[in-house]
């Protein structure tokens, strides 16, 4: 085994979020050399405060989560660099990964990049002090609860819209679909769910989102509309592009393909989390980052005998 100041190390975990802290935590305690590079854009660190992450009753934020994992990764002896990783290549069954300062060579890789969401149209300033407040929220799974019995809008347009505003109707009865554009290209059968569930659809599209003290204000060029709260259902980009590269099996949707042990198409590499196939939470992220740590474990144990000096 190496350490982690040498040419190579057992692992390296491309990502800083839940997946890949926990996969960290994981590989340190099997006393293996691991390095996370940390370009500090997970998803996680904007969320408030969970009340839907088991074991803290009174609710986390994700920075002071983040935190917790990262002082435990390092406890166990994992180093995290807050670097951003530039490039992935594969040479001899070593992994070269690339990054803005330099390369780090490692017998594997896990990715546990996430996905990045596509955001309203507004000022960084303002979308960020909404996001704080509990104004603009991003996961109805995570935080549905805490809007039950307000008044919600949900923008897009199209099914992924009306899939949220669906899902949202278990929560509260006052909710509207506000159109992103001038269409709100929902299907036939699509509008008349809606309608049956007395959601009232809003055409656009929305020329501003103002944020308040308790409430955000949409506008459209026919009224101004207010809500406690508001989801945008505009879809996400996952952060698959270093794997694609190096020629990693992605499904349709841009998502690692992994096996059930997390691994890739790609020996040596592996996934965990948002950038694979799977419930887009904190608890099922970690749950996957314990399967990969431990495959990797005793994947290199089939390469080389793990032993103690």
């Amino acid at each position: 085994m190496n350490s982690p100041g040498v040419a190579k190390v057992d692992c390296i975990v491309v990502g800083g979020g839940p997946a890949g802290l926990t996969a960290a935590i994981y590989l340190a305690r099997y006393h293996l050399s691991v390095v996370v590079f940390d370009d500090e854009s997970s998803r996680a660190a904007t969320i408030p405060i969970s009340h839907n992450h088991a074991g803290f009753p009174d609710g986390v934020s994700g920075v002071d989560l983040l935190m917790r994992m990262r002082s435990q990764a390092e406890n166990y002896g994992a180093k995290i660099e807050r670097k951003k990783v530039t490039g992935l290549r594969i040479c001899d069954g070593v992994f070269n990964v690339v990054f803005n300062s330099g390369s780090l060579r490692a017998r594997s890789v896990l990715l546990a990049t996430g996905v990045a969401n596509h955001r309203p149209a507004m000022p960084d300033a303002s979308h960020d002090e909404a996001v704080a407040h509990g104004l603009l929220r991003y996961c109805p799974v995570c935080d549905g609860f805490e809007i039950t019995d307000k008044r919600v809008g949900v923008i897009g347009a199209g099914t992924n819209a009306f899939r949220e505003a669906v899902f949202l109707r278990s929560y509260t009865s006052d909710l509207t679909l506000v159109s992103v554009a001038g269409k709100h290209g929902l299907s036939d059968e699509e509008a008349a769910r809606l309608n049956e569930h007395g959601i009232a659809v809003e055409p656009g599209p929305i020329t501003s989102i103002e944020v308040g003290a308790e409430q955000i204000t949409i506008t459209t060029p026919l009224r101004s509309l207010h809500f406690s709260a508001v989801y945008p259902a505009l879809g996400s980009d996952v952060r698959s592009g270093l794997v694609s590269a190096i020629g990693a099996a992605l499904t349709p949707e841009g998502c690692v393909v992994v096996d059930t042990h997390q691994r890739t198409t790609i020996p040596g590499l592996y996934a965990a989390g948002d950038v694979v196939i799977g419930l887009d939470q904190i608890s099922h992220a970690m749950g996957q980052a314990g399967v990969a740590a431990t495959t990797i474990r005793n994947d290199l144990c089939e390469i080389t005998t793990l032993v103690r000096p």
